[in-house]
């Protein structure tokens, strides 16, 4: 294109210039000024050459182009172009005799090295002519052109060991229904409901939907076998929970709706999510995760930032979000969130309601006495530059109000006083405060990142009648605490393979409220006999994995963990060696495996 487009200017010059000058004679030909073309010269290699051209000219680029790209322009013996001197038709044909010699020369070069890669270029056609086919067939297969489908399948096989010296019939009124009288809470009813090696999975099917590039309606599709009232210790609500399982309230290997929700920007500064099935930890519910650690999930605790009370996933349902990040502020987040258990349908568990999606707003809805619900204020910051020594970090501080709502993770005593009216007419409250944190270093190393958070939190709880029996009065003042650090090192051993630990302790009871008559607190004081402020439920949880990169779909993760006081309180009690003196303990071992796809 470029030699025709050439071919035409020289071509349209001298046709140009006959016009201009019809009577030109062979008289007037200027043999000196032809001789450069005529003669075997040597042609300009750069229009600096000629002394009487400017790059202000209004020709200079031109000529400039056809010196640097065809070498077929000639100058005086002076080193002059003489650019104003006018032209014979002569000339003009000399000038294009020897630009087209070099075209031709240009020409050859070409044809030759075509047929030098021959066979490469037709490789390279074959190759093209393969990625539009097979791009016509996902094109055909893609069954949307705004979604996108992403998974994950994992797998655990694991084992757990329970030991300890608490033994005995004291907890025949806490047992399972069903179960046998020394049932609950000792070292033999775990090892022997929950000690066996299992093997076990979680699928989830993830659906992204974009329609202007930064909006997102997400859909997700999840099921496994690992829970249910025949489910194992990885999800049977101990400690030993895994954060990698859940199952379908219908069963075991039923795949149903786990998540749905739309997220979408309000100008430049604020993110909003609502949906009748969002989380509160989903994009546009919360200005920042507090928390880096882990890179691969273990125990279900770890996961929660060190403060499962206030960032609490059982809030899982219908509700919305926002979340400011002003523009004057970088760094800065504040986010705002309310989410209802299952909305309109959450019953509290009273009575034959349980389940009922009846909308009596003194059984579930949203706003309302009856909600299980939880309502997350968060301020929250993060910088690229940490102050003294390199790295990031980030850092915020949540407030939880919420109700009827148990904790995800915590010992017995514990998840039962988060919510305690369950399965009962009365309603509890809560108020929760975490403050988390992490940083992490610039380059990956012999120092790890660090991340931390602890919590506190209170509950309200009204008086009726509760799974224990008989009746109990309100109380308010009830209270848990929980913390945790985790450490874990990027590009270890192995490049793209990661170490990690943690330790903590999971929420546990640091007060069981007010002393009166019938109240909770006088009631597993004198079920237990361990004591009647919950000072003796606290736990120690540890977590050791290694998490090996496979391949960039596949991972493996062998992991330990160990667990003091498995069962809080309720674990101490040992009747031939004293109230409160008993141990409770378990150890695990796991190998998880991850593959997205």
């Amino acid at each position: 294109m470029k030699t025709n487009k050439l071919l035409q200017i020289l071509l349209l010059a001298p046709a140009s210039l006959g016009l201009m000058a019809p009577l030109a004679h062979a008289a007037d030909l200027n043999l000196a000024g032809m001789s450069p073309y005529l003669s075997g010269t040597e042609q300009v290699s750069s229009i600096r050459q000629f002394g009487d051209l400017q790059p202000t000219d209004w020709s200079y680029q031109a000529l400039s182009a056809l010196i640097e790209r065809y070498g077929c322009v000639a100058g005086f013996a002076s080193g002059t172009y003489r650019g104003n001197q006018p032209m014979s038709r002569w000339e003009a044909a000399a000038l294009l005799n020897a630009c087209v010699d070099r075209i031709g020369e240009t020409t050859d070069t070409l044809k030759r090295l075509l047929q030098d890669f021959e066979k490469e270029l037709a490789l390279l056609r074959g190759r093209v002519d393969a990625l539009e086919a097979k791009a016509g067939q996902i094109d055909a297969m893609t069954f949307s052109t705004t979604t996108k489908l992403k998974g994950l399948a994992t797998f655990v096989l694991g084992a757990n060991r329970f030991t300890g010296t608490n033994s005995g019939s004291q907890f025949a009124d806490l047992a399972f229904s069903g179960a046998s009288p020394q049932a609950e809470y000792t070292a033999g009813f775990n090892q022997a409901r929950f000690g066996s090696t299992v093997f076990e999975y979680d699928l989830q099917l993830r659906f992204d939907t974009s329609f202007t590039g930064q909006d997102l309606l997400r859909t997700v599709l999840r099921g496994g076998n690992a829970g249910g009232v025949n489910g194992s210790a990885y999800s049977s609500g101990l400690l030993t929970t895994l954060e990698a399982f859940y199952e379908q309230p219908i069963g075991d290997n039923v795949m149903g709706l786990f998540q749905l929700f739309y997220n979408f920007p309000l100008g430049k500064e604020l993110s909003i999510s609502v949906g009748p099935l969002v989380r509160n930890d989903d994009p546009g519910m919360l200005g920042l995760w507090p928390s880096v650690y882990p890179a691969d999930t273990v125990l279900d605790f770890f996961t929660y930032a060190g403060v499962p009370g206030t960032y609490n996933t059982n809030g899982l349902g219908g509700g919305g979000g926002f979340v400011y990040s002003p523009q004057w502020a970088k760094g800065l987040t504040i986010s705002q969130s309310y989410v209802s258990a299952q909305g309109s349908s959450f019953s509290n568990n009273v009575g034959f309601f349980t389940n009922v999606s009846t909308g009596n707003p003194g059984l579930g809805g949203m706003f309302t006495n009856g909600a299980g619900s939880a309502a997350i204020s968060q301020l929250g910051y993060v910088s690229d530059n940490s102050p003294l020594i390199s790295g990031s970090y980030g850092i915020a501080l949540a407030y939880t109000y919420s109700q009827n709502l148990g904790l995800p993770s915590g010992t017995p005593l514990a998840m039962s006083f988060s919510d305690y009216n369950d399965y009962a007419s009365g309603y509890s409250s809560a108020n929760n405060i975490g403050l988390s944190g992490y940083w992490q270093p610039s380059q990956s190393g012999l120092i790890p990142s660090i991340s931390w958070g602890v919590g506190t939190g209170s509950y309200n709880i009204q008086s009726g009648s509760q799974y224990l029996g008989g009746m109990f009065t309100g109380t308010a003042g009830v209270t848990i605490a929980s913390w945790y650090t985790g450490l874990q090192w990027e590009d270890a051993l192995i490049r793209g393979n990661t170490l990690g630990m943690a330790v903590g302790q999971a929420p546990y009871l640091t007060q069981l409220g007010s002393n009166g008559a019938d109240t909770p607190r006088s009631i597993i004081d004198s079920l237990t006999g361990t004591g009647s402020t919950g000072a003796n439920d606290a736990n120690y949880m540890w977590e050791w994995w290694y998490k090996v990169q496979v391949t960039d779909n596949i991972t493996l993760t062998p992991a330990l963990y160990y667990i003091s006081n498995l069962d809080g309180q309720l674990g101490t009690l040992n009747q031939s060696g004293g109230a409160g003196t008993a141990t409770d303990s378990v150890l695990g071992g796991l190998l998880k495996t991850s593959i997205q796809f």
